[in-house]
């Protein structure tokens, strides 16, 4: 898993309090071993998919990982 996606995916958890493992599985919202590629694949590309009830933007720097609550 890319790193980036690792990092969503703790900061979804930490706002719902629960453990990563506790999420959905991911390839219900997208294709992680698809998404990894992209990501490693072209540095300036800037990914967006909902996942959990949060909207998840991946950015080509490693510092813009947002998680955007989709239910406010």
């Amino acid at each position: 898993m890319h790193p980036a996606l690792a990092t969503a995916l703790d900061r979804i958890a930490a706002r719902k309090g629960c453990a990563p493992a506790a999420l959905p599985p991911l390839y219900e919202a997208v294709d992680p071993d698809a998404l990894t590629a992209v990501l490693e694949s072209n540095p300036d590309v800037t990914v967006r998919f909902d996942y959990a009830g949060y909207r998840v933007v991946i950015g080509p720097e490693p510092d813009e990982i947002g998680v955007i609550d989709r239910r406010v």
